[in-house]
């Protein structure tokens, strides 16, 4: 599949993804760890480290510069897709910046601070903007769903499966439902505003594998019965 500026990135069915590289191409992979297969240069890939920063975020020391003419297989983890996004100046996405698997040169990141009572529900504090013109590679657990947002018609996505929204987007986090369904759910975004989100649809896949295979009565009632219980109950 070709993306943009030479850089060319096959995904495969399964747990893998080739990427291959001209002349004059360099890209940032954060998980060195998961190259699996080289074939270039010696000298085209070069480890340093993390900024503070980027040691925090992905509590790894180490990412690589690869510079091509090279091509590489990274393997992905069990249940994980690669999806490639190609961003020009008019980009305004918010991301999570631990989904993050490589970035091409030329982007640039700036932080985003989250809101007090936001950090403290969703344990997280810093949301990543990208900018300049490339490509970034993002992590997701199954297939990456897009959705319209609206002005005024709210949209409720689980807070722990958003990749990316736009900056100017009005976010809250809250539950919806009646009284039992807003027990038995992750908190969610209450989105409204202009452009797309993005969200991943498997980080669930767990939970009803495990609902599937009959993981105990008692466990399950459990779940049901007390409030958060499947928050809580894992």
């Amino acid at each position: 599949m070709q993306i943009s500026q030479g850089h060319e990135v096959s995904i495969a069915t399964g747990q893998a993804v080739t990427f291959s590289l001209t002349d004059g191409d360099k890209i940032h992979v954060l998980h060195p760890q998961q190259i699996v297969a080289y074939r270039g240069a010696g000298t085209g890939r070069n480890d340093r480290f993390m900024n503070i920063r980027g040691m925090y975020r992905k509590h790894k020391l180490i990412q690589s510069e690869i510079s091509g003419p090279c091509q590489f297989v990274a393997a992905l983890p069990p249940g994980f897709s690669m999806k490639a996004i190609e961003l020009d100046e008019q980009s305004d996405l918010l991301y999570d910046f631990r989904h993050l698997f490589f970035y091409s040169e030329g982007i640039q990141m700036q932080t985003r601070i989250l809101k007090i009572k936001n950090m403290l529900i969703t344990r997280d504090a810093i949301k990543m903007k990208f900018s300049g013109t490339g490509i970034i590679g993002i992590l997701t657990q199954g297939q990456v769903c897009e959705q319209e947002l609206h002005p005024t018609a709210p949209l409720y996505v689980d807070a722990g499966s958003v990749i990316a929204y736009p900056e100017n987007a009005n976010l809250e986090l809250t539950v919806y439902g009646n009284h039992l369904a807003s027990q038995h759910m992750n908190y969610h975004w209450k989105m409204t505003g202009h452009g797309k989100v993005l969200f991943q649809a498997g980080r669930e896949n767990r939970r009803l594998e495990n609902d599937i295979n009959d993981e105990g009565l008692f466990k399950r009632i459990l779940r049901e019965v007390l409030p958060f219980g499947n928050v809580l109950i894992n």
